[in-house]
């Protein structure tokens, strides 16, 4: 089996992984762990994994001048990205989260325009025009099933946060994977991670009742933990190697799709007008803004 294929195939287990993540937690919350709790069980045992494997990579210190770098990924990429994705999750459906997702490389694309005076030409800010109005329908009409969405405007709010974050993340990334290996900064900023999100998760966790909590639960718990964190990092990293970024980025807009057929089979969402008009104009916007970008994520947002 040749390279490509097998990153081909990488790819595609990264995709599903993703897509299965939106229900898989939906499931979990709020009934057996709350958002944040979730946070501190996904970041400390994600930081765990990280660092053993990060034995296996070049051995590295972080410069002093290079600390600040760690405490602000840290903050957008763990903690605030995480504690957005939890939350708004726990407000909105599968569908709806996973669609806003989709609205990092907007983002990033303003960011670029701010940080690395990237030019907008006049197809880019028609692509983010054209995705705003979808963000917005989805912000203010995306509607679900009340018991288990209680809140999608709000949620749907959230998710888009998330993606504010995971951009300016992207920023701060871009700046460390210049001077280190991929292992060396994450385990790091793991670490760095624990400390900001157990002041908000500690007291949840605590307030578990773990006696109660099935095993399927706790399995839920783990998926994430273990395939979508620390997994999905790894097959990312040998699929990026192998294919084109522009291969790359249609296993990452080929997720909402995935996320919506497993939602759908699964009964935790359904399908509606609002939700299709809003998901072609974020798509349509992300293309329209994607086309032949200098900076531009290839990456998966940290969910």
């Amino acid at each position: 089996m040749s390279k490509r294929t097998l990153a081909l195939i990488a790819a595609t287990f990264v995709a599903l992984f993703y897509a299965a993540n939106f229900s898989i937690a939906k499931n979990v919350m709020p009934h057996y762990v709350q958002p944040f709790g979730f946070i501190v069980f996904r970041v400390v045992g994600a930081c765990f994994l990280f660092w053993i494997i990060s034995f296996f990579g070049p051995k590295e210190r972080i410069r002093r001048e290079h600390y600040k770098y760690v405490v602000l990924g840290a903050f957008f990429g763990m903690s605030l990205n995480m504690l957005s994705f939890f939350y708004g999750l726990n407000l909105t459906t599968p569908i709806n989260a996973a669609v806003m997702m989709v609205c990092s490389p907007m983002v990033t694309l303003i960011l670029a325009a701010v940080f690395f005076k990237e030019k907008l030409s006049g197809l880019k800010i028609a692509g983010l025009v054209v995705g705003l109005i979808g963000t917005l329908l989805m912000i203010l009409y995306g509607k679900g099933n009340v018991s288990t969405a209680p809140n999608p405007p709000v949620g749907n709010f959230f998710m888009f946060l998330n993606a504010f974050f995971f951009s300016c993340y992207l920023i701060v990334a871009k700046e460390m994977t210049k001077h280190y290996h991929p292992f060396t900064f994450i385990k790091w900023m793991y670490s760095v991670g624990i400390i900001v999100v157990l002041p908000f998760g500690l007291s949840q966790v605590l307030d578990m009742d773990f006696s109660n909590i099935p095993t399927s639960a706790y399995l839920s718990i783990a998926y994430v933990v273990v395939f979508v964190t620390f997994g999905t990092y790894l097959l990312n990293i040998f699929a990026i190697k192998i294919l084109k970024p522009t291969t790359v980025a249609v296993f990452i807009y080929f997720q909402p799709l995935l996320t919506t057929l497993i939602a759908v089979i699964g009964g935790t969402d359904s399908i509606d007008y609002i939700k299709i008009i809003a998901a072609i104009c974020i798509f349509s916007g992300v293309y329209l803004v994607s086309k032949k970008t200098k900076f531009n994520s290839q990456t998966n947002p940290t969910y």
